[in-house]
């Protein structure tokens, strides 16, 4: 099933800084879409939201208050839904080391939730967003959000003879979204110095923009049961100091709780279930028959060297601090100067 102006869609988390850019894209291509679901519990980023789309405007849009771990509210929400967005979680490392059982309870018996409301609904679809954290996680943010993989992954051995199908996107840190290292070293920019944890420390980067188009490349290309990642840079954590503050100091901190040198987004264990399919890769679950269906529907893919490993340190494609400055400026702040 694909997104189209017959659609009917919900999105959770839809009032994150994915979610905004999602629907603003969605009601972009297809302004006439049958009906436009805003999933969340901010009631003033709602408000927020309400005021950017006005129902005068979009009389399909609708705007449901509600919590994932609120399964009965979840069913009401589906309600002639066929695609699901899952953006919803808790996402911050720290917190997540001192507050285990709330991202438990969001991400974990959240995503079970609402597993079990589309088993018991017609949605047709499900894409879910991840992250790197989830592969090899050494952190309890990305074991519950690998918990949450498997879940939705396993999910696809349970929906009998319903069409439902889930699958997931996985990537890396979204360039310039809300609690992320780019707005906080331009804000401590002008403090004189930056805090750095480690030196050596590299992350993939996505934008908005790329993240948003990798969702609807999995709505077009899912048959339920992958892991698709876009190949996507990496970039140093010092170069990006010195794309934004070259003449500030840097400060040695120390790795916060929970936090990589490096991020995997597929580990050598996943290799051989992973496929190349051209722009992105795609994990395969292991007790699908995937392979057999791409051979069947003409999808041309290859099967990655045994102990592939996508890591964001042995990455191949590193950002320049040119690349990373031209980055922000068009992404983040237009008139972004290097303090």
């Amino acid at each position: 099933m694909t997104l189209n102006s017959n659609s009917r869609l919900l999105v959770t988390g839809a009032t994150g800084s994915f979610g905004r850019a999602f629907i603003r894209e969605v009601l972009k291509r297809y302004p006439e879409i049958e009906r436009l679901v805003v999933f969340s519990r901010d009631e003033l980023k709602q408000w927020e939201m309400q005021n950017e789309f006005p129902t005068s405007k979009y009389p399909q849009l609708r705007f449901f208050l509600g919590d994932i771990r609120n399964k009965d509210r979840l069913l009401r929400s589906l309600e002639n839904i066929d695609i699901v967005i899952h953006a919803a979680a808790l996402k911050q490392v720290p917190a997540a080391e001192y507050n285990p059982i709330e991202f438990i309870k969001t991400n974990v018996l959240g995503a079970e939730n609402l597993v079990q409301a589309c088993l018991d609904s017609d949605v047709k679809k499900v894409v879910v967003l991840s992250t790197d954290k989830a592969a090899a996680p050494v952190n309890l943010y990305g074991a519950t959000k690998l918990c949450s993989d498997k879940l939705f992954t396993a999910a696809n051995n349970i929906v009998g003879r319903r069409k439902l199908r889930f699958s997931i996107v996985r990537y890396g840190n979204v360039l310039g979204s809300r609690g992320s290292v780019i707005p906080f070293f331009i804000k401590k920019a002008k403090e004189g110095n930056l805090p750095i944890t480690h030196k050596k420390m590299t992350r993939f980067s996505i934008t908005l923009s790329e993240g948003v188009e990798m969702v609807f490349r999995a709505l077009e290309d899912g048959f339920g049961g992958e892991i698709f990642v876009p190949k996507i840079p990496s970039y140093n954590i010092m170069d990006l100091k010195e794309a934004v503050a070259p003449s500030a100091s840097a400060k040695i901190v120390g790795l916060r709780p929970g936090e990589k040198i490096h991020e995997d987004l597929i580990t050598s264990s996943d290799s051989i279930n992973c496929v190349d399919l051209g722009d992105y890769y795609a994990v395969l679950s292991p007790d699908s028959n995937l392979r057999d269906i791409y051979r069947k529907k003409g999808i041309n893919f290859q099967n990655v060297k045994e102990d592939f490993c996508y890591n964001s340190g042995t990455n191949k494609d590193f950002l320049s601090v040119e690349e990373i400055r031209n980055l922000i400026i068009r992404n983040i702040d237009p008139n972004f100067k290097p303090i």
